[in-house]
């Protein structure tokens, strides 16, 4: 079976993709300014003229808001305006009732600023609804047993969704779970576990995917499962995920069409196992019965861990353009019943053992498509089998290494 092939990205993503991108790194290079103060000290924020999405490219807390939780001391204090709507030692009970003390029903955004750390159960879950902008400016540490589909941030059926800030500590099953959020948008979000897993967005089990997702700059590390997973998801821009220790994935894209990717950044990534530093599954990037060109990273670096790229399960459309692999315990590159993937278009390097595999599983149509470029391969192999369709390997140097292709 043959697949559709598009040269390069199709007009249509990429005109979506580069606005997108465009919006996304002017907010990442003002973050980048000020993310050293992102979990500073607590201090009132001053006042200013801007809406909650202008309030994401500066401090965290500063700004504009309608709630306000802080700790002072043991204690935590809710208010809005000069309301005060919580005292006492629980940090989930202030942000819930700063959350409630928001306008129901609300078709604009409010915003709710967070000054302080604390712990909660890690089978809490902070509801997020719609129009909501949440700025956490601390850590929140989620602790004991863990309940099914709960994160410490949470939404689901919503949009209009920001969390500007967050850092999230401890063993909950999700750091943050998004189900069938459009227009969601993710800032500045530090993430230091033992367990669970870091960001996940679906679209649960709906026909329809979640739309318009944007991701800033997300660091996992300790993670037993992925750092971020997507999956049903149409149109979505990541800046940077950058993955330490992490037990499976450190980005795993499924079932997500016109997605553009920054930098994965991994080290000891899916140690052990068949998960990569970038995975691609479940027929990513597959758009009707085609895979035009509508994944786009701009660069995977990876070092030790599991793989660093894998493509499979009859996923395609994507060209990554640097890649920056070395010393992965399985494969560094393997692809695997995917079409349409053009790897190292810009250039890249990859070295040790792991090798580059081109394979097939008999359960689903042949691999096909995939271009290999501008690569140079040390101490390593390159291997395609069984026989792939249409394989290009170009400009390719390979220093102490074979190459076994068809």
């Amino acid at each position: 079976m043959r697949h559709n092939r598009t040269q390069h990205r199709s007009r249509r993503g990429t005109r979506s993709i580069t606005a997108a991108s465009a919006t996304v790194l002017a907010v990442v290079a003002a973050t980048a300014a000020v993310q050293s103060n992102a979990f500073g000290t607590e201090e009132e924020p001053t006042a200013v003229s801007q809406s909650p999405t202008e309030a994401q490219a500066q401090d965290c807390g500063a700004g504009t808001f309608q709630a306000q939780v802080a700790k002072a001391g043991d204690t935590w204090k809710a208010r809005h305006g000069d309301t005060v709507l919580y005292t006492g030692d629980d940090m989930f009970a202030a942000m819930n009732a700063g959350l409630d003390s928001l306008t129901p029903n609300r078709t604009t955004k409010e915003r709710m600023v967070v000054l302080g750390s604390g712990t909660i159960s890690a089978s809490e879950r902070l509801k997020l609804p719609s129009y909501t902008v949440l700025d956490v400016c601390g850590t929140i540490n989620a602790t004991g047993a863990v309940a099914t589909d709960t994160g410490p941030i949470f939404s689901r059926d919503t949009t209009d969704v920001e969390v500007q800030h967050a850092k999230i500590t401890g063993a909950p099953m999700y750091g943050m779970f998004f189900r069938s959020v459009s227009n969601l948008t993710l800032g500045q979000i530090d993430m230091r576990l033992s367990g669970g897993l870091g960001i996940r967005i679906d679209n649960g089990s709906k026909a329809t995917p979640a739309t318009n997702t944007r991701i800033d700059d997300v660091y996992v590390s300790g993670a037993s499962s992925h750092a971020v997973e997507t999956a049903g998801l149409d149109g979505v821009t990541i800046g940077t995920v950058t993955a330490r220790d992490v037990g499976e994935a450190g980005l795993l894209l499924n079932t997500t069409t016109h997605a553009e990717v920054g930098t994965v950044d991994a080290q000891n990534v899916g140690t052990g196992t068949g998960y990569a530093a970038f995975r691609m599954a479940n027929r990513n990037g597959r758009i009707g019965d085609g895979y035009e060109n509508n994944i786009h990273v701009n660069q995977v670096i990876a070092r030790g861990g599991g793989r660093g790229i894998f493509c499979v399960s009859e996923s395609g459309g994507a060209v990554i353009d640097r890649v920056d692999i070395a010393d992965t315990g399985n494969n560094a590159i393997l692809v695997e019943n995917c079409y349409n993937v053009t790897i190292a278009a810009e250039g890249g390097t990859v070295s040790g053992a792991g090798g580059i595999r081109i394979a097939a599983r008999d359960e689903f149509a042949n691999t096909s498509d995939v271009t290999l470029e501008n690569l140079t391969v040390t101490d390593s192999f390159i291997k395609e089998s069984p026989c792939a369709e249409n394989t290009v390997i170009k400009n390719v140097e390979l220093v102490n290494t074979t190459k076994d292709v068809c």
